[in-house]
């Protein structure tokens, strides 16, 4: 498959890189390390909301999933907190809707509201939810997710008894639905579990289209992925930088052949991550659903693998610097690591591919 960025895509990700560099959310986030889970700020969500990212796949903006995947990629190498892709997906398939919910499409892509996309655990026990009637009642607790803190609501996709797929706004703060904040290894990003238990009414959910469950988890998978290229990215710049700058017996260490060697394996791997996930991503835009599910795992197993690899072997090359709190390694690490796996981890997407 030939693939290659448009000039608009490659300027779209040099924009966001640019804002993120100037705003840089490690720098921003560093002070409050102690103080508990990372937040959303203020200044994050105004930009997205007025540079239009979160509507980017509406049908008024005309994106697509691999512009929002460059987007992705440049938020996972700043060590980003804003949910953009679950904010970006929520709103796509809010705007896609012939109900009184569609409102809220408009709502999140200007700022008014901050409604990701939450879904069930790939390999957890599934949400259960029931039609009674007009109402909808729902309940279980949903994959772990990021914002869920900052959110004013919640867009749950889940499938019912009777094997209608659904989509569920839930207000934040709502009675019977509770987030459970969780302590990981991301000091990036909090991330949370939506504990429910509660009857929805029937202004508050819809019906879709068979098989919507199962492409917005496919989505998800890709993001998370997208997420830990880039911020492999930069640990391949960063240990090339300090690779040629430190020296041991009068010679920078870049020159020894092993440090050579594990550089390069780095660049390989983000590289081939890369290649995979461009493949997947295409996919993401296209309608065979089974091809889709395919190119989706392989990318997220070999990526999932490989950036957590890219990472161990920056903390070797590193050496004793980077195991210091100090340095931004740690938190990109922590950070892959965390992405390898949520959302489908290396052997779930494995197993998927098996089973196809």
């Amino acid at each position: 498959m030939d693939f290659a960025l448009s000039a608009e895509q490659e300027d779209l990700a040099a924009s966001e890189r640019a804002w993120l560099v100037k705003h840089d959310p490690i720098a921003a986030r560093r002070p409050t390390i102690d103080d508990g889970p990372a937040r959303v700020p203020d200044i994050a969500v105004q930009h997205v909301a007025e540079s239009g990212l979160i509507g980017l796949l509406t049908a008024e903006m005309g994106g697509t999933h691999v512009d929002l995947a460059v987007l992705v990629e440049e938020h996972g190498r700043a060590a980003s907190a804003v949910p953009l892709a679950e904010l970006a997906l929520a709103t796509a398939e809010l705007d896609k809707l012939d109900h009184p919910l569609s409102a809220l499409a408009e709502a999140n892509s200007g700022g008014a509201e901050s409604i990701p996309l939450v879904l069930a655990s790939v390999d957890g026990a599934p949400l259960a939810a029931e039609i009674i009637g007009t109402e909808l009642r729902i309940s279980g607790s949903t994959a772990p997710a990021t914002a869920l803190p900052d959110a004013t609501g919640f867009l749950i996709a889940a499938t019912s008894s009777d094997g209608t797929e659904v989509l569920v706004h839930v207000p934040s703060g709502s009675q019977g639905a509770g987030v459970r904040t969780l302590d990981t290894l991301d000091l990036t990003r909090s991330w949370s579990v939506l504990n429910l238990d509660l009857t929805v009414p029937a202004q508050r959910w819809t019906s879709v289209p068979a098989g919507t469950v199962s492409y917005l988890g496919d989505a998800l998978a890709f993001y998370r992925k997208m997420d830990a290229l880039g911020a492999a990215e930069r640990l391949v710049e960063q240990t090339v930088e300090y690779a040629g700058q430190r020296t041991q017996f009068g010679q920078p260490i870049g020159s020894f052949q092993a440090v050579k060697h594990h550089c390069a394996d780095m660049a390989l791997r983000t590289e081939a991550s890369r290649a995979s996930l461009w493949a997947a991503v295409v996919s993401l835009d296209g309608t065979d659903s089974a091809g889709r599910a395919a190119a989706v795992s392989a990318a997220a197993a070999y990526a999932g693998e490989a950036t957590s690899t890219v990472a161990s072997i920056a903390l070797q090359v590193h050496g004793g610097i980077g195991f210091t709190w100090e340095h931004d390694l740690h938190l990109l690490t922590r950070r892959i690591k965390v992405d390898e796996l949520l959302n489908g981890s290396v052997s779930w997407h494995r197993r998927r591919l098996v089973d196809a």
